[in-house]
């Protein structure tokens, strides 16, 4: 049986109705991919070396996450043992028939393409699991998920407190209930047209971790451009999310991202997403604040008002103070 979602078929309209894109009638595609380019790398080894060290990787943390929103880590505590299971357990599940799929792991993780999608700019080529870290506990994932849920915790320890707040407040607020592990394939799509792999976006979290593969397809904005993330194979690659730059009254950056589709190869990553409760408010840290208060729940129900009338998230803007 094949494994693969059946995205040819499902999105066959789409494809009959759009013609290929021009870059002048795009405004995504103004945003021209210039080069690949290499995230601040930062050795989190020397957190654990003597305080001036230790101060210095605080500190490109906080710059990274301020002037990029994106950086890369290495000697971060998880190995390459555990890497390697990790993608073993993924080519398992993606390879297995598609109907069974959607019995892995909880009711209603598996999902693929985008249902709701009216245009090829709103679909996303690739299929994941969506798997609440309550979940994970069983799974041979469980050693890579208590990683780096403890990785995600320590980071966003320093981010806070590099402004002066309570680093307690992740712990208190983002519980194994309310974080997650998603892991993304995305297939090969020989279809010559505009079609992501994830279509662009900013991540609804206070901070991403992710693990791919070598394949590469990451782009994010940086300066007003659209540049390829080249990939790195020792480092995990951390993003700030939406609430992050909320909390920090704009201080750290969650920036728009996606993932492009590549003809003949497939891609498969993992991405933890260190989220809080649905009660937990998000406040901006320092007055004037840029941003009203809202709760992880009422952000995520304008997110679902806006994705099913416009076909994409609008975010942040929606509650700017």
């Amino acid at each position: 049986m094949d494994p693969d979602p059946p995205l040819h078929e499902t999105y066959k309209p789409l494809f009959a109705n759009t013609k290929i894109s021009s870059k002048d009638d795009d405004d995504d595609r103004r945003l021209v991919t210039v080069e690949e380019r290499q995230l601040p790398l930062i050795d989190l080894g020397r957190l654990s070396l003597n305080e001036v060290e230790k101060e210095k990787c605080r500190e490109e943390i906080v710059r990274a996450a301020h002037e990029w929103g994106f950086f890369q880590v290495i000697n971060h505590g998880i190995s390459t043992e555990l890497l390697e299971k990790l993608r073993e357990e993924q080519v398992r599940v993606f390879k297995q028939p598609f109907q069974n799929k959607f019995l892995s792991f909880s009711a209603g993780s598996y999902r693929w393409g985008t249902p709701a999608a009216t245009s090829l700019r709103q679909l996303s080529w690739s299929e994941a699991f969506h798997i609440p870290m309550t979940d994970i506990s069983s799974s041979s994932m469980e050693p890579f998920a208590t990683k780096v849920a403890s990785l995600a915790q320590k980071l966003a320890e320093i981010l806070a407190e590099k402004l002066g707040q309570n680093s307690s407040f992740f712990q208190q607020s983002c519980l194994p209930s309310s974080c997650y592990l998603r892991l993304n394939r995305y297939p090969p799509c020989p279809i010559p047209l505009d079609i992501y792999g994830l279509m662009p976006h900013t991540d609804s979290d206070f901070l991403t971790i992710l693990n791919q593969d070598q394949v590469g397809g990451l782009h994010l904005v940086k300066d007003g451009k659209w540049i390829a993330v080249k990939p790195n194979p020792e480092a995990l690659i951390i993003n700030i999310g939406d609430f992050f730059q909320a909390w920090s009254n704009g201080f750290y950056t969650s920036v728009e991202h996606r993932v492009v589709t590549h003809p003949t190869r497939e891609r498969f990553s993992a991405a933890y997403f260190l989220c809080p409760t649905y009660e937990t408010v998000i406040e901006s840290c320092s007055q004037p604040s840029v941003y009203s208060k809202f709760s992880f729940g009422e952000y995520r129900q304008k997110v679902q008002e806006d994705v099913q009338r416009y076909g994409y998230k609008v975010g942040l803007p929606r509650f700017l103070a």
